[in-house]
């Protein structure tokens, strides 16, 4: 659930489709990065069973490398499939598809999946990308915005910046830790009369009487934002320097 309350899985109903993928280091990259993000749904299109073969033999293969699916095509790859995105770094070519902006693709997979749909995107071979018959059977394209100078991303971190993209208004695959609790005003004022004793103890007062003001330190301690469980250790501290003043 997002924090609009929305009840969406970004994680199911998206197959990631790797075309003619050469490198089996990039396709064991590839799904490590699905594994990362908790999609499971991996795809490889490749006439030469080589990569895949070698990629799902790797020592410590993910289980989303060790459940991918191999087809022969990509149209049975995704025959299942009601919205299908193309990946292109852009250039010079010419486009026969709307192009969108990585973040601007989420709307439509998340209605396509929330309409049962099943969102596939591929990413193409890393020389070439996909070519204009791989991108026919897209209903739309989209890129990642990279710096004009920068050189094409590897295919690995490709798949990974989607996905993160899909992922991060969604459920979080971890619990996050709760926040702190503040403190009451009950503490706060516990640690003003100790934090005071130990100043007067000191002589503070004596060099600084303009900061000793009951309002003025009253204003100061709030401004710390201390935790609950924090003061706690704060007085125990003071205690010991206090403590200490009087040896």
């Amino acid at each position: 659930m997002n924090r609009e309350g929305i009840n969406v899985d970004p994680q199911g109903r998206v197959a990631i489709v790797l075309v003619r993928a050469r490198n089996p280091l990039n396709i064991g990259a590839a799904a490590r990065a699905m594994s990362n993000f908790g999609f499971d749904d991996l795809r490889v299109v490749n006439d030469y069973d080589v990569p895949f073969a070698e990629a799902r033999s790797a020592i410590d293969a993910a289980p989303v490398l060790a459940a991918a699916r191999q087809f022969g095509s990509v149209a049975d790859a995704i025959a299942d499939c009601t919205l299908v995105f193309g990946t292109t770094a852009l250039g010079d070519r010419r486009l026969q598809h709307p192009v969108e902006l990585l973040r601007d693709a989420g709307p439509h997979a998340q209605a396509a999946r929330m309409a049962g749909g099943t969102v596939a995107i591929l990413f193409g071979s890393e020389k070439t990308g996909l070519s204009a018959e791989e991108m026919s059977h897209c209903h739309r394209l989209l890129t990642i915005p990279m710096h004009r100078g920068g050189v094409s991303m590897n295919l690995g971190q490709a798949v990974a910046v989607c996905l993160y993209e899909l992922a991060r208004d969604g459920a979080a695959p971890r619990t996050l830790p709760e926040e702190a609790r503040p403190a009451t005003a009950a503490e706060l004022a516990r640690y003003e009369t100790l934090l005071r004793e130990v100043l007067v103890t000191s002589e503070y007062d004596r060099r600084f009487p303009g900061n000793m003001g009951e309002d003025a330190l009253r204003r100061l301690v709030r401004r710390l934002a201390l935790q609950g469980d924090d003061v706690e250790v704060w007085l125990g501290m003071l205690r010991q320097v206090l403590w200490k003043l009087r040896q």
